[in-house]
């Protein structure tokens, strides 16, 4: 299970996951367009890219889709290194609702990894609505996807 937490000073969402998989695993699995469709998300939901630029400076969006309603989602990657990588993320419903994301990989040896995870919006309000939304279900269900790909040697 993925531990999410609402700063009670900032409007922040910090994540953190433990992984049986290497940090370069983990890191190819949110920048390779392929492995991401595959696993973001919850389990009720398709993706689709519809670019992908994963380096420093580039950009990307992808759409989900449920019961024929589509969800589309858009950003830019600010920096994409080794051991992390700091992006926009917007969801095109609320387009004024830009959040900065940085995720960060721990190697805890032994093939294993903690991958932490912040999100700060501007705003508590904004928080607390990411929080309601059921962003615990997607983000559980779809590193519970991400475990079974790493698993089968997918990534």
């Amino acid at each position: 299970m993925t531990s999410i937490e609402a700063d009670p000073n900032l409007p922040l969402i910090r994540m953190t996951r433990d992984f049986t998989a290497t940090p370069a695993q983990v890191l190819r699995a949110h920048t390779d367009p392929e492995l991401f469709v595959r696993w973001v998300g919850p389990d009720s939901i398709s993706s689709k890219v519809d670019y992908w630029d994963a380096r420093t400076g580039g950009r990307w969006r992808y759409v989900s889709s449920r019961d024929g309603d589509e969800f589309a989602f858009h950003g830019s990657f600010h920096e994409v290194a080794p051991d992390r990588i700091v992006q926009t993320f917007t969801w095109e419903g609320q387009p004024e609702g830009v959040s900065l994301e940085t995720l960060r990989v721990e190697d805890l040896g032994d093939g294993r990894t903690r991958l932490h995870v912040q999100s700060l919006v501007d705003s508590f309000e904004g928080r607390d609505a990411w929080l309601q939304s059921g962003m615990e279900v997607g983000v559980n269900e779809g590193y519970a996807k991400l475990d079974r790909l790493v698993a089968d040697g997918h990534v």
